[in-house]
């Protein structure tokens, strides 16, 4: 019956790649300053995965966090730096970007405040919630973020259990982009994420995908999304916006 089950849902051969959407936006290579790649070797091992998958640009968002990491601009582009030459000597040629994924704790709404934010692109701040329950300062500030001229970017909403589809189009309409992990869509996170991930496709939600590379691990799970039937709808049926990052 499972094996069955799996025949439908996942297809035999992998018949395409990410080089559509050019650009990885959300990952944790650069090495030794957050629970992604702990040293600049490791950092080149999933950037050539990456690499070897169709990625053209890589945007390193490493965390902000007040208990745990506490980054800065100038720990972020330290790093970026040491992996920077890393690539270097290794004879790698891809562009590399840093920015952050700023957890929605105690000090956000202060970072917000005073422009501490590294962004991405034209503007755009990835930001993440607790896995555990939604901030009750959530609308203000993310309309704080927009009066200030910033976008707002969820990463991975489909791993908030406590969050439902009329939650995800409230934010949504109040002008927060969504952004998917792909690897979601493989089982990764469990079932449940990987229900709601495949609601937002449905209900055309999702604005960017990525793939979170913390580990070799994702770098094999990324690899095993490209038989998901839902990642080749959302990459081929849905105006993504990684390509605007380019």
């Amino acid at each position: 019956m499972f094996g069955l089950f799996k025949k439908k849902e996942e297809k035999k051969d992998i018949t395409f790649d990410y080089s559509s959407i050019m650009v990885d936006m959300h990952s944790h290579v650069l090495p030794g300053i957050d629970d992604g790649a702990q040293n600049p070797q490791e950092s080149v091992f999933l950037i050539k995965q990456m690499m070897a998958m169709g990625i053209k640009k890589i945007i390193a968002t490493p965390h902000i966090m007040i208990d745990y990491y506490r980054n800065t601009p100038e720990t972020i582009n330290g790093a970026l730096e040491v992996l920077k030459k890393e690539l270097v000597k290794e004879n790698i040629n891809i562009e590399v970007q840093a920015a952050a994924e700023h957890y929605f704790d105690e000090t956000f709404e202060a970072r917000v405040n005073d422009g501490k934010l590294m962004i991405i692109g034209d503007n755009y701040v990835l930001f993440e919630f607790s896995f555990i329950n939604k901030p009750s300062n959530a609308i203000p500030v993310i309309q704080r973020l927009r009066d200030l001229g910033f976008k707002p970017i969820l990463a991975h909403p489909e791993r908030y259990p406590y969050m439902d589809i009329d939650q995800f189009k409230q934010l949504h309409d109040w002008g927060v982009d969504f952004q998917l992990n792909t690897i979601s869509l493989t089982g990764y996170y469990g079932r449940e994420a990987k229900k709601i991930a495949e609601e937002m496709i449905d209900h055309q939600l999702i604005n960017f995908i990525s793939s979170d590379m913390h580990h070799p691990r994702h770098a094999e799970a990324l690899k095993q999304a490209l038989k998901m039937p839902y990642l080749e709808k959302v990459m081929f049926d849905y105006p993504l916006k990684n390509t605007l990052l380019m």
